[in-house]
């Protein structure tokens, strides 16, 4: 179910993940994206603030319970125009039980970057793997940055605009 831009699910009992949980895969049909402004009432009241005031996120974020996550984030500026917009995927393999001690691997990609005003996108697509670590421990991940494809760009692209369709209206937020 979807609630403010949440949505739970979590893969099926067959082990196959959900379609959504692919970079660019198609959105859930039924979930609906969260609107809130980009800066915190605090923020938005001083002066540093009213460079971002208007300014508002696009937000989804997708659950695949032990098997990983995925968010979709889109930035408006004070007109309405797309500036930002990433897409990530995080895929926890295997999915430990409890009181399980096998080694969670995590792999996450992302594409994420800005749209410039002529239309182009600035942006970096990432790949980090490694282990989860174990209560305090820091992350030994490996990331690795690339340039996104065409094929990226025109995913994240499609995404942006399945976003703005499913958001609630500017102003109910």
């Amino acid at each position: 179910m979807q609630s403010s831009g949440r949505w739970s699910g979590s893969a099926p009992a067959d082990g196959v993940p959900p379609s959504w949980h692919a970079l660019f895969a198609p959105l859930p049909a039924d979930a609906v994206p969260h609107r809130q402004p980009v800066g915190t009432p605090e923020v938005l009241a001083t002066p540093t603030g009213a460079a971002i005031a208007g300014w508002e996120q696009i937000v989804i974020d997708l659950s695949a319970g032990g098997a990983g996550l995925r968010v979709v984030h889109v930035v408006l500026d004070g007109e309405g125009r797309v500036i930002s917009a990433s897409d990530m995927v995080l895929y926890r393999s295997p999915e430990a039980g409890p009181g399980d001690p096998a080694t969670v691997e995590i792999r996450q990609e992302s594409v994420g970057g800005r749209f410039e005003a002529n239309g182009s996108f600035r942006g970096t697509r990432w790949l980090a793997v490694g282990s989860e670590p174990e209560a305090d421990e820091a992350p030994d991940w490996v990331m690795t940055p690339s340039e996104p494809s065409e094929a990226d760009v025109a995913g994240l692209r499609a995404l942006v605009a399945d976003m703005l369709r499913r958001a609630p209206p500017s102003g109910t937020i």
